[in-house]
């Protein structure tokens, strides 16, 4: 058979050509059926993960306080910014910030050198006064004897009588001045007022002290209260003993935010001017207060409760504006969209509106790399306390 004319010379060029464009369409229809994995079958294929007691959370309910907000800091009610009372440099600061005094301590010595010399100089005058008074009283004395024989007049006893008036008058006086150089002298040295603990130490030595000038501040730490701030417009619902549950920020355990707890001490009468809002004075319970002043705390106050599901922040998974738990789910973790209500500011955690039921386990804190039906296995020490 006669090659084709369009074929030319070059035949087996175009047989290769064409074996070359066999094979890539037996390539490219290979390619096409094998398909990847479906999402189903990644689940299969994930790799089971191994649980512990500390990766897993049985939902429970608990008392959920619901109220007006509360928000403010943490303030000592006894505490004591000791000042300078005389002018003079600052020769040493006794105590740092944090340090425990007891009442009495010294905590600042101020120079005493023209104080110590002025306290001299009036004991001195007083002294002199003394003997002038001595003098003046037995010379009265001698004059009033004379009189009463009739060899003085009683122009000269009266004359004698105010000598001696004027020395006792003199004498008392200098003691007022010895006292007060006394007490001038005291004030070099500031002392504790009480037992507690230095919370600010505001000079050092070679500090220029005036009088008035803020050289240490001390407060007892069993007397801390939490002075809060509430809407005006919730102040009808307040009342003196209601309860307060807080969280203090800074004060943790374990991770997890501490929860306080508080009742109304005090309420005040009148709105702030400015903020429109109403102080409110809640005493701390419990003996273990935070020693450090000034720590935020927000909280509820407990004017109704209810018996609420709740979950903390960390087994929550956020994406975008859903919300999902991994459940436990026969051998498989299951995500979940749940729907969130209220946040216990005492607590940190969530009140759960729908998607979770008592009793149901989840995990504890979530992680990215999960997947959607991921089986798992339940270390022997979990598998017990989980299957109850």
């Amino acid at each position: 058979m006669l090659p084709s004319p369009r074929l030319g010379r070059f035949p087996f060029a175009y047989s290769t050509l064409f074996s070359v464009a066999l094979c890539l369409g037996l390539s490219s229809a290979l390619v096409a059926c094998k398909k990847p994995n479906s999402e189903a079958d990644q689940k299969l294929e994930a790799v089971a993960i191994s649980l512990g007691n500390e990766d897993v959370l049985q939902v429970g309910t608990s008392e959920h306080g619901t109220g007006p907000v509360i928000s403010g800091s943490l303030q000592p009610e006894i505490r004591a910014d000791l000042r300078a009372e005389v002018a003079a440099m600052v020769i040493k600061v006794h105590k740092e910030n944090g340090e425990l005094v007891r009442k009495g301590d010294l905590l600042v010595s101020l120079d005493s050198s023209v104080l110590r010399d002025n306290l001299n100089s009036a004991e001195e005058s007083m002294r002199a006064a003394a003997q002038s008074l001595d003098g003046a009283e037995r010379q009265y004395q001698r004059i009033k004897s004379l009189q009463a024989q009739g060899m003085v007049s009683l122009q000269g006893l009266e004359e004698s009588e105010n000598k001696r008036n004027s020395a006792q008058s003199e004498f008392v006086a200098s003691k007022a001045r010895v006292a007060a150089a006394k007490q001038q002298l005291d004030r070099t040295e500031v002392r504790a007022p009480f037992q507690g603990v230095v919370s600010a130490r505001k000079a050092s030595a070679g500090d220029t002290a005036q009088i008035g000038k803020e050289l240490i501040q001390v407060i007892d730490p069993s007397s801390m209260r939490f002075e809060g701030q509430v809407s005006a417009d919730q102040m009808s619902s307040l009342k003196v003993g209601q309860r307060v549950n807080f969280r203090i920020n800074g004060v943790a355990q374990s991770g997890d935010q501490l929860g306080s707890r508080g009742t109304i001490k005090r309420i005040d009468g009148a709105a702030n001017p400015v903020t429109r809002q109403v102080s409110v004075i809640v005493e701390i319970a419990g003996k273990d207060r935070p020693p450090v002043v000034g720590l935020f705390a927000e909280g509820v106050i407990e004017t109704s409760t209810k018996s609420a599901l709740m979950v903390s922040e960390s087994s929550l998974r956020r994406e975008g504006d859903k919300v999902f738990a991994w459940v436990l789910d026969g051998n498989k973790i299951v995500k979940r969209n749940v729907q969130l209500g209220d946040r216990d500011t005492r607590l940190g955690e969530w009140v759960v509106s729908s998607g979770l039921v008592a009793g149901e386990k989840i995990l504890r804190n979530t992680s990215s790399s999960l997947k959607d039906g991921q089986p798992f296995t339940l270390r022997a020490d979990t598998a017990a306390k989980v299957g109850q």
